[in-house]
């Protein structure tokens, strides 16, 4: 999933917690205080705010071949980022992923729903390969930018390309793929490290807007153009299952730091978690949260999700538009 990458690709280097055993857990730290939060059972998961907005923004946004990227066409593909929504975009992976709806079943359904293509201008036609990566979210947007982009005169389709690495490259070329479905966030990370070097100033941030204005700066560089960034986002979150948060009074990241810092509080994550800075290290630095525990899972995937339904687990790395959360 996108957060996985975001999660790795624009960390830095931190300081672990403790050592890693076999059992991939590491042990607390002999200054961790008494208390915590032991995870409750519960089939129910809920994402915490992230009120101090450690993680970096990943809305969804449309990534255009500039040669392409007329008024109309842009605007068509507006009218999907309007039309979406953090619920609604779990919703459609609810439909996919649980329900086994085809992503273009999925995004049929919901197009129709939301009268999707009222009111769209007419462009000026002509041939649109919408490109998107292996899984399901993002095939489903594709869907939905054919939806519109044919509602605005366009012969357009769908083509699963694969990775960034893969649709990047062929979007800036505009032969074979007009226009993906991006994430914000990551995407600028990825167009600023090939524009200004590995190692350039970090430009994506918690500030959607700043973000987006960094994103075109890049973009603008290398040929690509966009259309409005939605507020329907797929980034790194943090969840309890509804029976934790309702035992501790828990809404927040805030509220878990006040409430949950000890050696009973467990996180889950992947590997790489207490050495990212928007996992673990963040959860300590931003909020002042003390883990009694780590234990490795994987990037918001069925292990995370079965340790907190478990309640083996406090707290857990998810990603914010993930259809357990429906």
């Amino acid at each position: 999933m996108v957060g996985a990458v975001l999660l790795v690709a624009v960390g830095g280097t931190a300081t672990a917690c403790g050592k890693s055993g076999s059992s991939g857990t590491s042990a607390p730290p002999t200054n961790i205080a008494a208390g915590g939060c032991a995870g409750v059972a519960g089939d129910k998961l809920v994402v915490l705010t992230d009120d101090k907005k450690l993680q970096t923004v990943d809305n969804i946004i449309p990534a255009v071949n500039k040669a392409k990227a007329t008024p109309e066409l842009l605007a068509a593909l507006s009218k999907v980022s309007a039309a979406l929504d953090t619920t609604k975009l779990i919703a459609l992976n609810k439909a996919t992923d649980i329900d086994r709806q085809t992503p273009a079943v999925a995004a049929q359904n919901f197009a129709t729903q939301a009268n999707l293509t009222a009111g769209i201008t007419k462009g000026a036609g002509g041939k649109i390969v919408i490109g998107t990566a292996n899984f399901s979210e993002n095939q489903t947007l594709g869907e939905l930018y054919k939806i519109a982009l044919v509602a605005a005169g366009y012969d357009a389709s769908v083509q699963t390309v694969g990775n960034r690495e893969a649709y990047e490259p062929a979007l800036e070329k505009g032969t074979d793929i007009q226009v993906v479905p991006e994430y914000a966030g990551t995407l600028t990370e990825f167009l600023n490290a090939k524009v200004n070097g590995a190692k350039a100033a970090t430009l994506a941030s918690s500030d959607l807007a700043a973000t987006v204005t960094a994103l075109k700066g890049v973009g603008d560089k290398i040929g690509l153009s966009f259309g409005d960034a939605s507020s329907a986002a797929d980034q790194n979150a943090f969840a309890v299952t509804k029976a934790t948060a309702d035992k501790y009074g828990l809404t927040s990241l805030s509220d878990f730091a006040a409430k949950c810092s000890g050696k009973a509080t467990v996180l889950a994550g992947p590997e790489e978690c207490p050495n990212r800075p928007f996992c673990q290290p963040g959860l300590e630095k931003t909020y002042g949260i003390q883990f009694g525990k780590f234990v490795k899972t994987d990037a918001g995937g069925p292990l995370t999700k079965q340790q907190l339904k478990d309640g083996s687990v406090s707290i857990g790395l998810v990603f914010s538009s993930d259809a357990a959360l429906a």
